[in-house]
């Protein structure tokens, strides 16, 4: 009797892992036509964490990922909350149109979905998904995501080899079609809070005028990636 009753403990307990733990293969496509990403951060985290909050300031871990593409920060606060990581699945940039996937084996309550990435040429644009609710069914999920502004940095939309936090202007544009001596779109940042980007505005001169972005391969409008989610 007591050998059944441990079985049927052990079977129980065996079961509710199972149910806990989830594998979760995630892909991400970029939708835009001339914006390259940088290395992805893909995490399944608790419902206690959270990358951002729209409406409220950026942390210095999220104005790291957003001016420069650094995702150390982000991905060590999730590390050391025992949430499970991704980095860099595309193995670099994530060209226009091009798409990376990852898979994710899950436990321990990391029920909820993060996904960040830096936009480039921007200031401080980052495509996100914070804190998703996994299903806990089989299926898969295809939806879009915005682009927001971390409101940490003006967006004058001048190339000058930036990219550390608090230092102005944009790092590099990836596809070499960038442009030089810009005088700046704006010198100012009215929202300094996470909020959803109002796109870039480029202009057609590129040697010189306000931006060095092209307004004919540049502008972009949300959303800017579709993500496709497949609970096994």
């Amino acid at each position: 009797m007591k050998i059944l009753t441990l079985l049927t403990a052990f079977a129980l307990t065996s079961s509710s892992m199972a149910i806990n733990a989830q594998q979760v293969e995630v892909s991400v496509t970029n939708l835009t036509q001339g914006i390259y990403y940088t290395p992805f951060l893909i995490s399944a985290h608790s419902a206690e964490m959270s990358l951002y909050t729209l409406g409220e300031a950026a942390s210095p871990e999220l104005q790291m990922m957003a001016e420069g593409g650094d995702i150390s920060g982000l991905s060590m606060m999730l590390s050391n909350g025992n949430a499970d990581v991704i980095e860099n699945p595309a193995a670099g940039l994530l060209a226009p149109s091009m798409s990376t996937m990852t898979m994710l084996d899950t436990a321990d309550g990391n029920d909820r979905l993060s996904i960040v990435s830096m936009l480039l040429p921007t200031n401080d644009a980052f495509v996100g998904l914070n804190s998703w609710k996994i299903p806990t069914e089989a299926g898969t999920w295809t939806f879009t995501l915005n682009a927001y502004d971390a409101g940490t940095e003006a967006n004058d939309e001048m190339i000058t080899g930036g990219g550390a936090p608090g230092a102005a202007g944009i790092p590099v544009a990836p596809g070499g079609d960038g442009g030089s001596n810009g005088t700046g779109v704006t010198m100012e940042e009215g929202n300094m809070t996470v909020h959803i980007h109002r796109g870039s505005l480029g202009d057609d001169n590129m040697t010189g005028g306000k931006s060095d972005l092209s307004n004919t391969v540049h502008r972009w409008l949300n959303p800017v990636a579709r993500i496709t989610v497949t609970v096994m």
